[in-house]
């Protein structure tokens, strides 16, 4: 396993961390045994992963907490979430006090290392900035919580508009963001200033359903040339991003898109999930590969580097957490 430096966190954590939420949440989304979930967690581990990022949302902290329970809790990096808003609501400071001690009873912990507010829309950054933070810092500052972290609402801000202001403004040591290779623009718009505050970076959406459902790449970079945005040439196979790979290059595409994303300079942990433990070690061998070939890089970054967006879809199977959000 390779290790980096999350930031100004200090933490040692691996470049790949196991995501235990997405469309698979380890498993449960296809309604697999909490033991086979455990075991997914244990087998990472043994891998080398030492990042678990959950969230209250996933139904997956209780699973983390049952993996982790034998271990040096100092041994695991472990991050979890909750959201600002449910069906309307405005959670209030004391709410998300009372969240986090919720997650950390459902882990049997003591503490997070990492606690993020999750999938924030950018008009409620003022709300986290004035009334959320001074309680989250208090929270810190009693040990509960080592640093705080926040994550984008990706396919409702293209821009990345919160990440942007929550930057400017200073108010986090971790921030979680939408990046692949046909949605590039965090390079120019997010990365620069991560890079020079010393924040660390937790990748969201390397591969979505865009590069793992067959047929639907194609499908949608032909939405995208009927709409003047790639050229015509990519149109001419089924296969559009089959360039990627050959012989020194990719093995598959998603080979290609882990290793995209692992390899740019302002992504210091990928997260993957993964239902399967198959799934979980082809994912794993992915992200520690070495980096495309230059040639490789420099096309994807002339095809796609224009594009907004593009594979942040919201995970298949997941609209009634959409529901439960905004009513």
């Amino acid at each position: 396993m390779e290790f980096t430096t999350l930031g100004r966190t200090g933490l040692k954590v691996s470049v790949a961390g196991l995501g235990c939420g997405g469309g698979s949440r380890l498993g449960q989304g296809q309604d697999k045994s909490e033991e086979h979930s455990v075991r997914l967690v244990h087998q990472a581990l043994d891998l080398g992963v030492n990042f678990l990022d959950t969230a209250a949302s996933y139904g997956t902290e209780a699973i983390v907490g049952k993996a982790i329970k034998e271990l040096d809790r100092s041994s695991v990096i472990v991050s979890t979430k909750h959201h600002v808003i449910g069906k309307g609501h405005l959670f209030t400071p004391d709410e998300i006090t009372a969240a986090i001690d919720k997650s950390l009873a459902q882990m049997n912990t003591d503490y997070v290392d990492i606690f993020y507010l999750h999938g924030v829309a950018t008009k409620y950054h003022d709300h986290v900035r004035d009334n959320l933070i001074p309680a989250l810092e208090k929270v810190r500052d009693s040990g509960k919580v080592r640093f705080l972290g926040i994550s984008e609402l990706a396919y409702d801000d293209h821009d990345h508009d919160l990440l942007i202001k929550s930057l400017d403004d200073d108010l986090f040591d971790v921030v979680m963001l939408a990046f692949n290779m046909m949605n590039q623009n965090a390079r120019t718009a997010v990365f620069p200033k991560t890079q020079a505050q010393n924040v660390g970076t937790t990748i969201m959406f390397a591969v979505r359903s865009i590069f793992s459902v067959p047929g639907r790449l194609a499908a949608d970079i032909q939405k995208l040339i009927e709409a003047g945005e790639l050229p015509d040439s990519l149109g001419a196979t089924d296969k559009p991003l089959d360039f990627l790979v050959h012989e020194g290059g990719a093995e598959s595409i998603m080979d290609a898109a882990y290793r995209y994303v692992r390899h740019d300079p302002g992504a210091d942990v990928i997260l993957f999930g993964t239902g399967s433990p198959e799934h979980l070690e082809t994912n794993l061998a992915s992200i520690l590969r070495p980096p495309l070939p230059d040639p490789d890089v420099a096309k994807i970054h002339d095809l796609f580097h224009h594009l907004k967006g593009v594979g942040v879809d919201f995970p298949a199977g997941r609209e009634d957490l959409m529901k439960r959000l905004h009513g």
